[in-house]
């Protein structure tokens, strides 16, 4: 057990080479903006689920595909190629993606804290100034996809609200068709107008004919029953009564069959049906407008509280508790062995 361990010891203190650590530590923050929509009627915008972006990044600085863009950028594999007199832990560069990946695993650690999605990483690289270049180029290809992450959102946002605009004006077109289709078939800009001014001139009808009554009823009080002025009294009180006879049967039913309540109410479901539309379309505008303005300016950016450090002295590998990690494995296997021995002596 002692020989293996003084080799392990031997390669740890003469052969392994020394790994430097660097660290970069950042978050995605978002800038809130409230929906225009929400100042007409209080309607608030529709909450979706789904994974946050720091989650995403996570998972992005653990993928293949950051291990393949850092090997384009700056030369991955031959950075941590570069101690080839250490078998045990440098790279081969002759490896494939797949085993350059696995070693990422190994020299690069990154914490993800899910309640405050604050991500840190830890790239070790056998000099200090290519660890510091590893997470350099992980903090700039973070940057790179939460970039693109806030264009599709924006470009979502904008294709969303341009539909919603092309749908507000169709509906806006239609409201103010069926206006003009209304206003068409009754020759009526305005039915409550109209009415008002029917109205006005049954009232003014009613007063005349009162009038009319009373000087009829003072002409037979005063003259005899064949004064010319009496018939001429009551036939004015006639014609009277036969205008607004013929008002009251305007304010009934017309030639298609309509009363005035039907043509009334008629015109406010279509001028309410208008007035929405019209509010829709201001909204929808209003969300266009900002969804432009959003995609003007950034909404989504990256914010390094950490940034990538360089080591001047080397903390890895941690020999000592490597070495005492062999010792206590190889001690572990001589107790099995001798308990084993021991244990198939006694069965004899």
């Amino acid at each position: 057990m002692i020989a293996p361990v003084s080799a392990a010891g031997w390669y740890l203190y003469t052969i392994a080479a020394d790994q430097y650590a660097s660290t970069v530590a950042f978050s995605v923050r978002k800038e809130e903006v409230a929906s225009p929509i929400e100042m007409f009627g209080g309607i608030a915008d529709v909450a979706t689920s789904g994974s946050s972006d720091s989650d995403i990044l996570y998972e992005f600085i653990r993928s293949q595909e950051m291990v393949e863009a850092l090997d384009r950028r700056i030369g991955l594999s031959g950075l941590f190629a570069r101690a080839m007199n250490d078998p045990v832990f440098a790279y081969d560069p002759s490896g494939t993606i797949e085993d350059l990946l696995d070693y990422w695993g190994f020299m690069v650690r990154v914490t993800y804290d899910s309640a405050t999605e604050l991500i840190e990483v830890r790239a070790l690289a056998f000099a200090p100034e290519d660890a510091r270049l590893i997470t350099t180029g992980i903090f700039e290809e973070s940057v790179r996809l939460v970039e693109e992450l806030s264009a599709i959102a924006q470009d979502d946002a904008i294709a969303f609200a341009e539909a919603e605009v092309e749908r507000a004006i169709e509906r806006l077109k239609g409201a103010r068709e069926a206006m003009t289709g209304f206003r068409s078939r009754t020759q009526i800009v305005d039915p409550s107008a109209d009415l008002q001014g029917q109205m006005g001139l049954l009232s003014t009808l009613e007063q005349q004919l009162a009038e009319a009554l009373i000087s009829a009823d003072l002409l037979r009080e005063s003259t005899r029953t064949d004064d010319p002025r009496i018939t001429q009294a009551e036939l004015r009180v006639q014609v009277i009564e036969a205008r607004i006879a013929d008002e009251r049967r305007k304010l009934g039913r017309d030639g298609e069959g309509e009363d005035y309540a039907t043509r009334l109410a008629e015109y406010e479901r279509l001028a309410v049906d208008r007035e929405f539309a019209e509010q829709a379309y201001t909204a929808a505008l209003a969300a266009y407008d900002q969804a432009l303005a959003e995609a003007r300016r950034k909404s989504r950016y990256l914010a390094a509280y950490i940034k990538p450090t360089l080591a001047q002295a080397s903390e890895f590998p941690r020999k000592e508790v490597l070495l005492g990690l062999v010792a206590f494995f190889l001690t572990s296997l001589w107790a099995i062995a001798v308990l084993v021995f021991y244990s198939v002596r006694d069965r004899r």
